[in-house]
């Protein structure tokens, strides 16, 4: 099968799990004999571009006359039998990305990373805390508090490019892949044709990692932001060590991000905690899979945890927010623990509870690295999305049923 990827880079400054699993997508395929091309636009290239070109940044959320030209020579060059779409924004118009592949007659399959088809950040959280204002109607709410990058400005395009492309997103795609059970029902109001959806959870490769023996050591490994829950886990951890006298847990916090200053002052006053800063995906593992469990205190509703499961398949259970997909992912009491979300005292205690009893997170690390062969087998995960891409090319979107295909061997 020949395959297009359609992605917006994120800032190569900035961890990105979505670059992570469109990579590890497109070496899976390629591996499995298909054959990938990949159009990309990077936003690292936005800081070599003039001051004028920059002004018209804005207008390219709705429509670039250059990327659609770029993006139709592509297809016509390569003539792929399905497009699969990841991130757009903000170099990648829905509306370029969707009338091209319309024009071309190739189906499109879309995986939804985050929540920006309804929401203008993406996530669910606005001022600390979650926030669903904008999630059935018109994102009005978006630019009034200035939800994306904390501008009323920026918000404004941002949230207007919601409701402009939904037409398009809803009649022009032939499968859209959520990446969670929790995220499709949030998404519920969008009112997306049942019968193209589809849930599928990302692919997550086997890592080899040296036998090494559990420390007493506790991980966090992602973004250093307000959203992942670290003012959270600083202040969990200060309530924890408050009753904990003499307990030889560490705390090891891997990851770069907006909070890293304050982070890293917490943390040179804490001879307990450890940061790592940002590290290789596998020493991260080696992290893992050295700690007694991972913590996934996260205040915004996670769509997926791409932590949890890398955890899982090197035998590390997850102490994690009950919330979004992390329920989904984590059965509490077999191979993790779930937590009230937003509630020092309930990660307090349930490092407590790691600290003094490490066979027990023993036995649901054992559980977790079974749990990840049962539910999350890559090649089975590899199927699942090749189930996915046929039934596209089966099944059409209405508004390019009937146009000229062009015909390309599997």
């Amino acid at each position: 099968m020949r395959i297009a990827l359609v992605h917006n880079r994120y800032r190569s400054n900035m961890p990105s799990g979505e670059n992570r699993v469109v990579d590890t997508e497109a070496t899976a395929l390629t591996a499995a004999g298909h054959e990938v091309i990949r159009f990309e636009k990077q936003n690292d290239d936005i800081d070599g571009w003039s001051r004028a070109k920059k002004a018209t940044l804005p207008t390219r959320i709705f429509w670039s006359r250059e990327t659609y030209r770029e993006l139709s020579a592509t297809l016509r060059a390569h003539h792929p039998d399905v497009v699969h779409v990841h991130n757009t924004f903000p170099l990648l118009s829905p509306a370029v990305i969707l009338r091209a592949c319309q024009a071309a007659a190739i189906p499109v399959v879309v995986t939804l990373h985050n929540y920006r088809l309804v929401c203008a950040s993406g996530t669910f959280f606005r001022d600390g805390a979650i926030c669903h204002d904008c999630a059935r109607g018109l994102p009005l709410p978006a630019v009034r508090h200035g939800c994306y990058q904390d501008s009323r400005v920026v918000s404004a395009p941002a949230a207007l490019a919601v409701s402009a492309h939904r037409p398009a997103w809803k009649s022009l795609v032939s499968a859209y892949i959520f990446i969670s059970a929790a995220q499709r029902d949030l998404l519920g109001g969008l009112g997306l044709p049942p019968d193209r959806v589809f849930v599928r959870h990302h692919l997550i490769p086997r890592r080899a990692v040296p036998e090494v023996a559990r420390e007493p050591a506790v991980l966090y490994a992602g973004r250093l932001a307000e959203a992942k829950g670290v003012r959270l886990l600083m202040a969990a951890w200060d309530e924890y060590r408050s009753s904990a006298a003499g307990s030889s847990l560490r705390l090891v916090i891997a990851g770069a991000g907006p909070l890293l200053d304050e982070v890293a002052a917490w943390a040179a006053t804490r001879p307990d905690v450890e940061l790592a800063g940002e590290v290789a995906a596998s020493r991260c593992a080696e992290l893992m899979a050295a700690a007694r469990a991972i913590i996934v205190p996260s205040m915004w509703q996670e769509t997926f945890g791409l932590v949890v499961v890398e955890a899982m398949a090197v035998g590390t259970p997850a102490i994690a927010a009950g919330h979004g997909s992390l329920a989904e992912l984590i059965s509490d009491g077999v191979d993790g623990v779930l937590f009230r979300p937003g509630d020092p005292a309930a990660l307090a205690a349930a490092l407590a509870d790691v600290a003094a009893r490490p066979e027990k997170y023993q036995d649901y690390g054992d559980q977790a690295r079974k749990a990840y062969e049962q539910r999350f087998d890559p090649q089975r995960t590899l199927d699942h999305l090749l189930e996915i891409y046929r039934f596209a090319i089966a099944h059409p979107a209405r508004h390019i049923t009937g146009l000229r295909a062009w015909q390309t061997p599997s």
